[in-house]
Order: structure tokens, then sequence, then C-alpha cells
């Protein structure tokens, strides 16, 4: 399990935000999700989650297009423009799975539990921090890269899927409608 003091090792005291007891209370997810919110918190991770933000309602308030609601975790803006539908990762009421929901309220499933999505951010977080080729000023995606470094990041990135995929094997169970998946291969795009 991933802890607090883990999690800071890498983001920053500042970039993981614990949720409030009493709002998580009233939620109906798993006792044991409820804990990890709490006493974990969820890290930001560039470019997944700019803004940690648990809903304060008691019922599940982040809207998919499918007709259910999530309890909302996260928040981005795409372009900083606020009047826009903003991205946000969701658990599922009962379950726990989490989700991550695009405008017009695609959801996309990125982890079977928030044990498991918070053990995805913080190997994923930590990995490209680490990284060389990842974490560069404005990403590779905003710059030329030689067919060296190409070769060299896309095996990284292969590496990063393999490991992430061990942590939560659903996560990688299919391709389209699944945010990891989606997120590695277009790193370079």
């Amino acid at each position: 399990m991933v802890t607090f003091d883990q999690l800071v090792a890498w983001a920053g005291t500042e970039n993981v935000t614990r949720a409030d007891p009493e709002v998580v209370s009233g939620w109906r997810i798993p006792e044991k999700t409820k804990v990890l919110l709490v006493e974990v918190g969820v890290p930001a991770v560039a470019p997944l989650i700019k803004h940690v933000v648990c809903q304060g309602e008691t019922e599940p308030v982040l809207e998919t297009a499918s007709g259910s609601n999530l309890y909302r975790l996260t928040f981005d803006y795409g372009g900083g423009m606020p009047t826009e539908q903003p991205s946000s990762f969701g658990v599922a009421p009962e379950t726990g799975a989490v989700y991550y929901v695009m405008p017009p309220g695609d959801a996309w499933f990125a982890n079977s539990s928030i044990e498991l999505w918070l053990r995805t951010l913080h190997h994923y977080g930590r990995h490209v921090t680490k990284s060389e080729l990842l974490s560069e000023p404005g990403g590779p995606e905003e710059e030329y890269l030689s067919e060296e470094d190409e070769e060299r990041t896309l095996a990284e990135l292969a590496r990063l899927a393999e490991e992430l995929k061990k942590i939560d094997p659903a996560a990688f169970d299919g391709y389209t409608g699944f945010i990891w998946p989606e997120l590695l291969d277009r790193w370079l795009y």
C-alpha cells in the first residue's frame, strides 16, 4: 500500500491532498477507500491531475454519458477555460472503481480500486519525475526527438506500461475506454 510520505517524497507536500473525513464519511464507497483518501491522499500528477478536489456532497455529482454518477476526486479544465466541462477522476459508488471522465461525460476505466489507482499514480509519478526522457521541461511532445531518443522513450514507456500493468492488470485489459494505455501511447503525439 502507498503511504502519504511516499507520495510526498516525489510530489511534494503541497501536491498531495488528503480528503476531509467528514466529506467522505457519507460516500457510498468501501470503508477502506475512505481511509485511503483521508490518510494517504491524492497526488497532483501532470498531465492527468492538476487539481485534487473531493466533492463535498453525499451523493455522487460527476455525471457520465452512461447516466451513472461518480464521486468527483479531481478536475482539470482543458485549456484553462473554466466554462468548459472539466476532465475528472471519479470513484464509483459501491464498487470503488476509478474512472477518468472527459467531456462530454465519456468515462474511461482507470483502476479497479482507489488503492490500485494510488499505487499506479505513485509509480507513474515517481517514474516520470526521475526519468531523463519523460520529465524534461515541456515533455517530449513539445520538442523534436532524435530517432535514438524516440526509440529510448518508446522503450521506457513500454517498460512503464508493463510495470503499471503488474499493479492493476484490469487497467490494461483493453484499449478503447482505458485511460492508462491511451495516456502512455499518446505520450509522443
